[in-house]
């Protein structure tokens, strides 16, 4: 189990990207399993965000464009989007009382690992080293070479 975080997506969406043809190879190996895998709502939106931004994206999608990438996405048979339980609050105390200080930024990651810590899911592929900030995930780099 494991969580897939934005900027996995985005580069297997971006065609223009060095990292496309890895991590859509990635994304297409999850889509294809009946493993579990998760997004949260929040990575979702902030996918669609970044895609039809004209400051990141050379060529933005349109919105609809992107919903259905995401779409295509939730149709994945292993698939599923971690939601908040009645303890996310209980949980979001623990993490900032474990966590270095979290600031500015880090407080949308701060509600990605908080999800995971609720689900029991520990890692995250994210080229994203914030999350190296919470102790309790394996933060693993799919581009990065094997060890």
């Amino acid at each position: 189990m494991f969580v897939v975080d934005t900027n996995v997506l985005l580069y297997a969406a971006n065609s223009a990207a060095p990292e496309h043809f890895d991590c859509l190879r990635l994304l297409r190996g999850w889509r294809g399993q009946p493993l579990p895998w998760h997004v949260t709502w929040g990575i979702l939106y902030e996918f669609v965000r970044v895609a039809t931004h004209p400051r990141v994206f050379e060529r933005p999608w349109d919105a609809g464009s992107a919903w259905s990438f995401v779409e295509a996405i939730l149709r994945s048979p292993g698939l599923t989007v971690l939601l908040e339980t009645e303890r996310h609050a209980a949980v979001v105390r623990d993490v900032l009382s474990e966590s270095p200080p979290v600031a500015g930024n880090l407080a949308f990651d701060l509600h990605t690992a908080a999800l995971m810590r609720e689900h029991g899911v520990a890692q995250i592929y994210t080229r994203d080293t914030a999350f190296h900030t919470f102790p309790f995930l394996t933060v693993i780099d799919p581009l990065a070479p094997p060890r």
